[in-house]
């Protein structure tokens, strides 16, 4: 199991996370690392270079993060390639300048002066000094101590770490990326920054490697990947953040919902539906409205009732659990549903397939008492990572996001109690199951503790794949009981769960995780016929139709193009098997298969059915 999240540490930052397991180890080996120093020593050399450019320039933060570091910069314009082609040629001679870099302690006070000019600074002192919040939001612990760090003319709000002499930077495995834009805290209430992004190694070997993976990563977005194979579009008279999906798109949702119905059915699921929209006294009672109005569509109103299309599947499945009464005999209660929900995202914040409006959720609540929580619990965790097999995901990290106390009534349900239960409840069960995680504060979900599965993609994206959710808050709210075996009423925990995220996210994923090339059982088109001439179009359609009773995604070119343009056009499908017949393989009985990877071979159209059925019954990873 891998690790890839790291906390940004970096100008000004403070960042606690308690940390579990060997993922933790690796977390620490970057952040005690000399590639760590060197990274964030240039953000400060890069800042000092963008001052020497911009004297009334305000600074912000300037962290080192996987593979490289930004600096967040208020400009009196904006930056041109140009200037970047300048900051870096400027930054190449600081570090040959053999720079100490000095760490100093200093009293809010003291901070206040040095930075008297820059307002962003002095708003992180005001946080360091309270001991509340780093810049990112994240809570304190403890009231930090609070230094600076000094090269050359630069000085900077930082608890480090960085290297002892620019001297230990090789100049030549440094570069600027880019620049984008970063609201100020992530708030899109404040100042837009200038954020430049850079990279830096310890050989230029190293950064010229690194280039060429990114080079690899454009070809591997699925934005683009999505297009080129025709999966998924959006349209602008239909909005954004809504996909519409296209036949090749409906088949991979097809395979995954059956894939999904399999499992669940095998852990002992079931399935139930439910409308697209609801009153709104359904989403007051389950207090979903209150913490979560602003990611909900707006509601609309129909004699005098109102009505909003739904965020999310829970309340309803919670209604259909109390539709009649429980026996602890029947518990643990799994529901399970593939339902279409709707969520208003920002506009900056829609990202493809990643981040839309609407979305099919692979999402299921488990009904059970406390006795059988644990159990429920880690159920679903290697429910996860038996779909991480099939699917070969292997970067992931389970992440326990908890409470803050000084959420509750605001941010989280007010039952202090039932917190600290469910929480202990959540890391028992990861413990004794020797299941590695993280465990991050004040992320957790409104009514409970999650775990968060975060999944890094062939190209380096990382976000939630899947959830696995405790729920202390809606069995009260919406009165679910069950009568136990001393046949007194007692409440259920909830455990909300989607392994497979949604099917937008999912199939984002998985076209930058295979490069579009699916395994053969999730190939939109599976098999594609091409007959060498119109002589074989029947034989091609022979063959197309016997593999389609078969429930075969297959088809048969018959467009007047040459046989090596049909070639072309299925490889540019990722199409897995191309069937190539001829006169003679129409006389045989035979076909001339070539694969996906290049390898060529002759066979039966027996023997070709016999592969093709093994393939995808076993939902081989291999051709």
């Amino acid at each position: 199991m891998q690790t890839f999240a790291r906390p940004r540490l970096g100008a000004g930052v403070l960042f606690q996370v308690k940390e579990v397991g060997m993922l933790s180890k690796a977390q620490e080996r970057y952040e005690d690392s000399h590639i760590f120093r060197v990274r964030h020593s240039c953000s400060h050399i890069m800042a000092q270079a963008v001052l020497e450019l911009f004297p009334n320039a305000k600074y912000a933060i300037g962290p080192a993060i996987e593979d490289g570091f930004y600096y967040d910069f208020d400009l009196p314009r904006t930056l041109t390639p140009e200037d970047l082609e300048h900051i870096e040629k400027r930054m190449k001679e600081i570090i040959k300048g053999n720079h100490d870099f000095i760490r100093q302690e200093v009293s809010a006070e003291e901070a206040r002066q040095i930075f008297k000019d820059q307002p962003y600074k002095l708003e992180l002192i005001d946080g360091l000094e309270k001991g509340e919040v780093d810049e990112d939001g994240n809570p304190l612990e403890e009231k930090p101590v609070i230094s600076i760090y000094k090269h050359d003319k630069f000085v900077d709000l930082c608890r480090g770490p960085h290297v002892a002499n620019t001297r230990e930077i090789n100049p030549k495995a440094v570069k600027l990326m880019q620049v984008s834009g970063a609201y100020w805290r992530g708030d899109e209430h404040n100042p837009m920054l200038q954020r430049i992004y850079g990279t830096a190694w310890e050989t230029p070997e190293e950064l010229e490697q690194y280039l060429w993976r990114l080079e690899e990563a454009k070809k591997r977005d699925h934005r683009k990947l999505g297009k080129e194979l025709d999966i998924y579009l959006f349209d602008d008279e239909i909005g954004p953040g809504l996909p519409l999906w296209t036949p090749r798109g409906g088949a991979i949702i097809e395979e995954i919902e059956k894939l999904a119905k399999e499992m669940e059915f095998k852990y002992g699921y079931e399935r139930v539906r439910t409308p697209h929209l609801a009153k709104e006294d359904l989403y007051l009672r389950s207090g979903h409205l209150p913490y979560y109005a602003e990611s909900m569509y707006p509601p609309m109103e129909l004699e005098g009732v109102r009505y909003y299309v739904k965020p999310m599947n829970c309340p309803m499945h919670h209604k259909i659990f109390a539709s009649k009464p429980r026996s602890y005999r029947e518990l643990p209660v799994r529901l399970a549903e593939y339902g279409t929900c709707y969520r208003y995202e920002k506009s900056g914040e829609l990202f493809g397939l990643m981040r839309v409006r609407s979305m099919q959720m692979n999402d299921s609540h488990i009904y059970c008492s406390e006795e059988q929580f644990e159990q429920e619990f880690v159920g679903v965790i290697h429910l996860y990572l038996e779909y991480f097999r099939l699917f070969g995901i292997q970067d992931y990290l389970m992440r326990l996001s908890t409470h803050h106390p000084r959420g509750l009534g605001k941010k989280y349900v007010n039952n202090p109690e039932l917190w600290r239960k469910t929480e202990d409840m959540v890391r028992k069960a990861l413990d004794n199951n020797g299941i590695p995680y993280v465990e991050i504060a004040d992320e957790a979900a409104f009514y409970g503790p999650k775990i968060d599965v975060q999944v890094k993609s062939a190209i380096g994206r990382e976000f939630t794949l899947a959830t696995n959710q405790v729920d202390f808050a809606q069995p009260e709210r919406f009165d679910l009981k069950f009568i136990n075996e001393k046949g007194e009423e007692e409440r259920p925990l909830i455990i909300h769960r989607a392994p497979l995220s949604t099917h937008e996210r999912l199939i984002g994923f998985l076209l930058e995780h295979y490069a579009g090339a699916f395994p053969v059982w999730l190939s939109p088109e599976q098999v594609r016929i091409i007959p060498i001439t119109d002589a074989q179009n029947e034989y091609a359609k022979q063959l197309e139709r016997r593999l389609r009773a078969l429930e075969v995604r297959a088809t048969a070119d018959l467009d007047s193009d040459r046989m090596n343009a049909k070639i072309r056009k299925a490889q540019l499908l990722k199409i897995p098997y191309m069937l190539v017949v001829g006169e003679r393989e129409a006389q045989a009985g035979a076909v001339a298969l070539r694969k996906r990877d290049g390898t060529q071979q002759t066979l039966s159209v027996d023997e070709f059915v016999a592969l093709l059925q093994e393939k995808i019954s076993t939902r081989a990873a291999d051709l």
